[in-house]
């Protein structure tokens, strides 16, 4: 039985790796909710800790800093009453601040770490080391949506590694190691960052927007220590812009990397930005090229972008040629990339992501199946044997990859070199679900919701078989699969 929240319409959208206005806005809204009650879930575990862990001074600051939120939030509705889902995001700085997709791993990171139990006393301080961070990058969240919503106040925070990240805003950087205490002052448009024994950083607000001619700044300061934070402008007129956030300190938590093959999070330099955005502005026309539904799906989920160390390519160590993407399932809405070469590497990859983003939205809603994690599926894009969640994540993005490049291939305003890369690209993805396809949809452990999701997918792919690729597409990626079904093969025989 589908949940009341989920209509057949919607789960056969999703199960053409498509999704109408009203379905995105349902994933987003679940996530939305998800979100408010993983802080609540901090704000109880901070209120149950150990004193020892958590002592009482920071539970009671997590309090004031709620409170700041809670100004925060009533200086914007004062301004402009809220009525929609999006409006709420968009004129509320502390809603806009909570729901940020990085705010996600600092929340589960929190949690984690006020619910562990550590067996020494090294442990033990580790785990306390770990809470006062994450409580100190709280206060900073909602400093920094004070003085989006004009709030004047002024409060001490902490600069943990000789930083001292404001969400959304930026990142003063200190030349002194260790926890450095900053004090920071708000009033008419204007933040003042005071440290003992150095002179005042001033703060202003930018645009916050990025331009066709640059990367916006979203705040500007004289000084050399401030970097102010980044985005990209809006993939569509009118549309928000999107951060390129390589300042967050939860970004990245330690260990996702290596097990999801990714390279570690990038700082970007003036140069390498613009590599971002020139990329980033030819990626609306391939999008189109692929079908407006893929348009619309990623002007919808994509929130944030995450830069990734450019790893290195075919060529070996030494040269970063290579291309890594990834989700993570508790940040919504962020796609982490390396530098993307061209337009039409970063549309793919923004289509690839936001299918995993898609699907595990979806599985948050309803049981898609009940198998379990053992890894023991060939899955002819990884060396390594997959559990059959990660089978169907793959699979899932791979049909919405193929018909990607096939509707590429078939426009007219595809030119031949475009026609023939596209025919070349859906020819491998195709063949790569024809293999793994009739494998998820063959499991016992389907939900009757898998079961609908599977058999759309299967129909998208009779669908695609109308148009078949060129035969020699065809035979290289038919090869390609072999070749790579041998690797694991070998790989899983035992060795006399």
């Amino acid at each position: 039985m589908i949940p009341s929240a989920l209509t057949e319409q919607t789960l056969s959208e999703l199960g053409r790796t498509a999704g109408g206005p009203d379905t995105l806005a349902l994933l987003r809204k679940d996530q939305y909710l998800r979100r408010l009650l993983l802080l609540r879930a901090v704000l109880d575990a901070v209120d149950a800790a150990d004193p020892e862990v958590c002592p009482r001074p920071l539970s009671e600051r997590l309090r004031q800093d709620w409170a700041l939120l809670e100004e925060a939030d009533d200086e914007a509705g004062a301004e402009a009453p809220t009525h929609g889902e999006e409006d709420v995001v968009r004129r509320s700085p502390a809603f806009a601040q909570l729901l940020h997709p990085l705010v996600g791993p600092w929340g589960r990171n929190c949690l984690r770490a006020l619910g562990a139990r550590p067996d020494s006393r090294a442990a033990r301080r580790q785990q306390a080391d770990t809470v006062r961070r994450g409580l100190a990058h709280f206060s900073a969240l909602a400093a920094a949506a004070a003085v989006r919503a004009g709030v004047s106040f002024s409060v001490r925070l902490t600069a943990p590694g000789g930083t001292l990240y404001l969400p959304s805003l930026g990142a003063l950087r200190t030349a002194e190691p260790g926890e450095v205490a900053v004090d920071v002052v708000h009033r008419d448009g204007r933040t003042v960052l005071r440290r003992h024994g150095c002179a005042d950083v001033v703060v202003r607000e930018g645009s916050g927007t990025g331009t066709a001619a640059g990367v916006g700044a979203a705040t500007h300061s004289p000084a050399d220590s401030w970097v102010p934070a980044r985005s990209l402008p809006g993939l569509l007129p009118g549309s928000a812009s999107v951060p390129l956030d390589d300042l967050d300190p939860y970004r990245m938590v330690q260990g996702d990397l290596r097990r999801q093959g990714l390279s570690r999070p990038a700082t970007l330099d003036g140069t390498e930005r613009e590599r971002w955005l020139r990329s980033w502005a030819g990626v609306l026309p391939m999008l189109r090229l692929g079908g407006e539904h893929r348009v619309t799906e990623v002007a919808a989920l994509l929130r944030c972008l995450v830069p990734l160390v450019t790893p290195a390519g075919p060529e070996g160590p030494g040269r970063a040629t290579g291309n890594c993407s990834g989700t993570r399932r508790e940040a919504f809405g962020a796609v982490l990339s390396s530098t993307p070469p061209t337009p039409a590497t970063f549309a793919a990859t923004l289509v690839h992501e936001v299918q995993h983003a898609k699907l595990a939205a979806l599985s948050d809603m309803v049981v898609l199946h009940r198998e379990g994690p053992q890894e023991r599926y060939f899955a002819p894009w990884r060396p390594d044997p997959r559990p059959y969640d990660g089978l169907l994540q793959g699979v899932y993005s791979h049909v919405a990859l193929a018909d990607f490049f096939q509707r590429c291939a078939l426009t007219v305003a595809a030119g031949p070199g475009q026609r023939e890369a596209a025919w070349r690209e859906h020819a491998r993805y195709r063949e790569q679900v024809r293999v793994t396809l009739p494998v998820v949809a063959g499991a016992d452990s389907l939900t009757s919701s898998g079961r609908r999701l599977v058999d759309q997918l299967a129909g998208e792919c009779e669908r695609m078989s109308e148009n078949p690729p060129p035969a020699g597409a065809r035979i290289r990626a038919e090869e390609a699969v072999n070749t790579a079904r041998a690797r694991w093969l070998r790989s899983c025989t035992p060795s006399e």
